[in-house]
């Protein structure tokens, strides 16, 4: 499902759409064309009690999967958030009293940045095995752990700085184990599935009508069309398109540019 999660909104909301009209309009054909003339009459009494319990499988459906997916959305931002607390963390400790602060700040700005260029998207995001990242975070755990264990700092210190630096690291991999997530194919199969069987039993209640009297059909086709095109567009908060805002991670970044953990102006 990572190719169809991966389309631009644009291109999400366009086939879906393409898809729920052109379904529409098969099913009103082929009701006509596949029926025969004697039962045809029956096809208004069997589509319409179907209509509701059709209707309420869908929203039932569409209505968990996107909350679902609205939540796992809200929960990428949180970690976002999570992982640039625990970098403020580490570049508040490297302030602590004997302790070298840009031989942590200066590795974990490039580490921050990066993060931001080259494990932000797409599968790097996912896979978490980009080799500059690693080696940008090789080296911020070397010059943590290397500044943590100078005797001068004493337990509490090089405790923060530890703590600190776990933190990050924690915070990366829950980040990229979040990423990595799929929709389950067959929970995507149940709900297309509802939505279109929606669709041709609204089809098959116009077989008779006229073209403009069909296109009251359209409101249904949109509906279904615009909720597929939605949750396949909060699937994949890395690679789709609606990526997470890095905002709280480039906030720490301007920060360390700035020299503001230093107490500069």
């Amino acid at each position: 499902m990572n190719w169809l999660t991966s389309l631009p909104a644009l291109v999400l909301v366009v086939a879906w759409l393409f898809l729920a009209f052109l379904v529409a309009a098969v099913a009103r054909v082929g009701v006509r064309a596949l029926v025969p003339a004697g039962e045809q009459d029956r096809v208004p009494q069997i589509a319409t009690p179907l209509m509701p319990t059709l209707g309420a499988a869908f929203a039932i459906f569409a209505a968990l999967s996107l909350a679902s997916e609205a939540g796992y959305l809200r929960a990428a931002e949180g970690l976002v958030s999570d992982e640039a607390a625990a970098a403020s963390r580490l570049a508040w400790a490297a302030t602590s009293p004997r302790v070298q602060s840009e031989s942590i700040h200066a590795p974990l700005l490039d580490y921050l940045q990066t993060t931001r260029v080259r494990e932000w998207e797409s599968a790097a995001a996912a896979s978490g095995d980009d080799p500059a990242t690693a080696r940008a975070i090789a080296r911020l755990e070397r010059s943590v752990r290397a500044e943590a264990a100078r005797p001068e700092l004493g337990t509490p210190a090089s405790t923060e700085l530890l703590l600190a630096l776990d933190g990050v690291t924690s915070s990366r991999r829950a980040r990229v184990a979040a990423a990595s997530r799929d929709v389950p194919a067959l929970y995507v199969v149940t709900l297309v599935a509802s939505g279109l069987a929606l669709i041709v039993n609204a089809g098959a209640l116009i077989f008779r009508s006229s073209l403009r009297t069909s296109l009251l059909i359209v409101g249904v086709a949109s509906v279904v069309g615009l909720s597929l095109a939605l949750l396949f567009a909060l699937s994949a908060p890395w690679s789709g398109p609606l990526i997470v805002s890095g905002h709280p991670l480039d906030v720490i970044i301007e920060d360390l540019e700035s020299g503001f953990f230093d107490g500069k102006p």
